[in-house]
């Protein structure tokens, strides 16, 4: 398949008619760069690390600029183009020239998507039928709730009757996938039970539920926790039964991130397949596996099962992909081994890994590890149960490889 994704730019807050009340850039703090895998060696920061994980465009680019960056990228891709998606910092509902820059795209006479949009910049219900006929396919579309009241009070959506309207006409003709930010209290049981009713009946395809984080343990990684002072979160447990029980009330497709989607059985779905666990290799060194909280338990059941009894340790960060170098300095390093890995996608650069946790004077290898172990709610709606296990399958291979390798 050639893809190819058109970036639009945008600041969060700025660029889709100001924030949502739960957004996670909200209060966001202009920190120094984490450092991370794309960083080179010896030079910590780059252009991902320290611009595109903050969102940080200068605004919207103008269209010139987006059909010279369309240009340049179709001259590197070959074959037919398959899908062409719509991305940014903002919000693509209120890019200034919108329906030219659908134009444009659709141009290139392929499927368009939208990876992501609140709506708040559609004010007239009939964008939907200009969309489907310039050959929108697919659209991820934030809900947070049926209730217009509530859209308009949390999400600051001027417009949510014609946003929800909008939602309605084009999942009768084309693939909505809806999310939902769950603020326990206010959009969560009853009203949650009424969102996924309406959705369901009119025609959208799937809803992700997506966990509030409102501490730095939680993702908030850009010094801008609370994002809402005195709002109640959830327990990564407490989230998974309402994700499940969610799906009990719909045949709608229902996933969850951090965790779960109940009709995969991810993430990890190893953990249930003790067969599919006896096909990868087994273990034959030891080294040091830092993971978060959520992945620590399922990791260290598949590794266990492998000849890798305590070989993970988790750090209070949640979620594994939002590591940072504090984390790693929380680390009691007297019960580390000499070989430590982390993450693959986590935000740390790794000379400076190497100086953190070689600091009580033993010397340590410290190794980058798989981008992904599994498919998290997000990633799986797109996915099968085959898909995911085969990707599970392949970064435990990965893992184990990485360990036999250089481990003690």
């Amino acid at each position: 398949m050639v893809q190819l994704t058109v970036d639009i730019g945008g600041r969060p807050g700025a660029d889709c008619r100001g924030y949502c009340n739960y957004c996670y850039f909200k209060h966001a703090k202009d920190i120094p760069a984490f450092g991370c895998k794309y960083c080179l060696p010896y030079t910590k920061g780059c252009d991902y690390c320290s611009r595109s994980v903050k969102e940080k465009y200068s605004g919207f680019f103008n269209l010139r600029e987006i059909a010279d960056t369309i240009l340049a990228d179709l001259q590197c891709l070959s074959g037919d183009l398959t899908k062409v998606t719509i991305s940014g910092g903002g919000d693509p509902s209120c890019y200034p020239e919108f329906a030219d820059l659908i134009d444009l795209i659709s141009s290139l006479e392929a499927p368009i998507h939208i990876g992501y949009t609140s709506g708040k910049g559609f004010d007239d219900p009939d964008i939907a039928e200009f969309l489907i006929e310039k050959g929108l396919k697919e659209i991820s579309f934030t809900v947070f709730s049926s209730n217009p009241r509530l859209r308009k009070q949390y999400m600051n959506d001027p417009t949510p009757e014609a946003s929800l309207e909008i939602i309605k006409r084009l999942a009768d003709v084309i693939e909505v996938y809806a999310a939902i930010v769950i603020l326990p209290g206010i959009n969560d049981g009853e009203e949650l039970v009424r969102t996924i009713e309406w959705l369901e009946a009119v025609g959208v395809k799937g809803t992700i539920l997506m966990r509030f984080a409102n501490s730095l343990k939680q993702g908030l990684i850009l010094e801008n926790a609370p994002v809402i002072s005195e709002q109640r979160t959830q327990s990564v447990e407490e989230f998974s039964d309402l994700v499940r029980k969610t799906k009990e009330i719909t045949t709608m497709r229902i996933s969850g991130t951090p965790l779960c989607d109940p009709d995969l059985g991810s993430p990890f779905i190893l953990t249930n397949e003790p067969d599919l666990i006896r096909t990868l290799p087994e273990l034959t060194k030891q080294a040091g596996i830092i993971t978060g909280t959520v992945a620590a338990p399922f990791i260290t059941r598949i590794l266990d099962a492998r000849g890798g009894a305590g070989l993970v340790i988790p750090v209070e960060k949640e979620i594994a992909d939002l590591i940072t170098i504090n984390d790693l300095k929380d680390l009691n390093l007297g019960t580390l081994p000499d070989t430590i890995i982390i993450p693959g996608r986590a935000f740390v650069h790794m000379m400076e890994a190497e100086e953190v946790l070689s600091a009580d004077g033993v010397l340590r290898t410290v190794i980058r590890g798989p981008d992904v172990l599994t498919a998290d709610g997000e990633t799986s709606m797109g996915m099968n149960r085959d898909e995911v296990i085969a990707l599970e399958l392949d970064g435990f291979r990965s893992l184990i490889s990485l360990i036999n390798q250089y481990g003690v």
